[in-house]
This record gives structure tokens, C-alpha cells and sequence, in this order.
């Protein structure tokens, strides 16, 4: 097997990524749009319920309610919410024999996604860079200095990240997938992120808080910010959480 940096999948995330003098005049391939819906107008229609009596139903609202929210009330979330979200992301459900098992799923259980985040807003918690240790129910303390305003600088420039309560950064250790799967292992590494950010979204809803995906950011700017070595480490994806503005004329006790 080739080196990691003559990989394909490695290649891919170099090359599509950001840099503040390229993002202007990349040239896109010129891709006709499709519709969004796929049809099968010929096939037999079989109408399904839309009405759960189930237990498990009651997740419903979760689902429900979200929206990519981007406006945040001033307010603190809790360590507790704070916790409950990573262990959502991340949390580690169960072991057998060396493999360790989590709240989402991933390829070969090697999960190669790490979690950073800014806190903003947390109860308790200095503002600040930390590192979420999986194996350890704990944080990594990275940096004590304020970071919000610099998180949404190189999330370019979506300043509504400054105001949240706290800003999670998942990256990928390249090598962790891909050292077992070659160039397939990349497949895994972007859909482990996606696991991981939906249930942070639901948790995050759960919590009474908003989240909003981001996907948009200059990939060496964020990973000098965390500290990675982008040859074997690199920022993939972001998200935003913060407690939802007030109706206009409601307050709460």
C-alpha cells in the first residue's frame, strides 16, 4: 500500500481544500443541476403512516423542531448539556475485548474523528480550546484564551459562531481509517463525521439548544488553530450550539 500522502482519499481532502487566496477563483466543474426529488412515476404508490404510536416515537419532536439555527440567546449552556452532547457525539456504549463501541458507529470501530470545540458560554468551564478524551469521560484544556471570535474567522469569517455558546471542530487521524481500508477508508472517514454531527444535533435539541452544521472553512487555518499536523490530521467538519433566542415578549424565572 502506498504512503498516506500518495493515497487518493488523502489527495482528495488536500485538494478540495480552502486557503483565504484560492477560495475566490477556484474553478468549479461545470455539473448540471438535478432534480431534488428522484421519481418513479410508473411504480405502484403505497402511502405510509404518519402517525407513530410507538414508544420510540417519542423522539419525533427532536427531529421535528430542527433547523440550522444561527441566532443565539446570551445565555450559558450547563456543564451537563455540554456533557450529555459530547457523550451523544462520542460516548463510549460498550467494550469487547479491544474494540471500545460508541454512540455512533464506524467503520472497522476505529473511529478516526476527534472532537475539539470552543467554549463560549459554558457554565464553569473558562472560555477557551479543548479536546474532548474519549476513553476518559474528559477534556483536554488546549487553550484559555477566548477563542470564539478566532473560530469564526477561520470558519470564514460566519460570525454567528462567535456568539454561541460553543463551537465543536471534528478532524480525522487520516491514517487510522485508511492505514486498514486504502483509499476506501476516506468513504468512512467523512460518513463517521456525519454520524457523529446528527447526533449532536438531536442532542443539542434535546438540551432545549440549536445547532447549525458548517461545512465551510480555510482547513489549515482551523488545523493551526487546533495544533494539527495536517499531514496526518485535518479539520473536516464544525458546528455551532446555543440556547435559542426567546419569543419576543416571553421570559423566563
Amino acid at each position: 500500500m502506498p504512503e498516506l500522502s500518495d493515497c487518493t482519499g488523502y489527495q482528495y481532502i488536500r485538494e478540495t481544500a480552502y486557503d483565504r487566496k484560492t477560495i475566490k477563483t477556484i474553478k468549479r466543474p461545470a455539473i448540471a443541476e438535478v432534480d431534488t426529488f428522484k421519481k418513479y412515476p410508473d411504480a405502484k404508490k403505497i402511502k405510509l403512516p404518519t402517525e407513530w404510536k410507538l414508544k420510540e416515537a417519542r423522539i419525533t419532536p427532536l427531529f421535528q423542531k430542527r433547523r440550522s439555527l444561527r441566532k443565539y440567546e446570551k445565555q450559558s449552556i450547563s456543564m451537563e448539556e455540554l456533557a450529555f452532547m459530547l457523550w451523544a457525539c462520542q460516548g463510549i456504549t460498550a467494550k469487547s475485548g479491544n474494540y471500545t463501541f460508541r454512540t455512533t458507529p464506524s467503520g472497522g470501530a476505529l473511529y478516526p474523528i476527534e472532537t475539539y470545540f470552543s467554549a463560549n458560554l459554558v457554565e464553569g468551564l473558562d472560555p477557551g480550546l479543548y479536546h474532548f478524551d474519549v476513553e476518559n469521560f474528559s477534556l483536554d484544556s488546549l487553550s484559555e484564551t477566548d477563542s470564539a471570535e478566532a473560530v469564526a474567522a477561520v470558519c470564514l469569517n460566519q460570525n454567528f459562531m462567535a456568539h454561541s455558546a460553543v463551537s465543536f471542530l471534528w478532524s480525522a487521524v487520516i491514517r487510522r481509517s485508511m492505514s486498514k481500508y486504502g483509499n476506501r477508508g476516506m468513504r468512512y472517514i467523512l460518513l463517521d463525521a456525519g454520524h457523529i454531527c446528527q447526533n449532536l444535533i438531536v442532542a443539542a435539541e434535546a438540551t432545549g439548544n440549536g445547532a447549525c452544521p458548517v461545512a465551510a472553512f480555510y482547513d489549515d487555518e482551523v488545523n493551526k488553530l487546533l495544533g494539527l499536523d495536517p499531514k496526518e490530521e485535518t479539520v473536516l467538519y464544525a458546528a455551532s450550539v446555543g440556547k435559542r433566542p426567546q419569543p419576543k415578549g416571553q421570559c423566563t424565572l
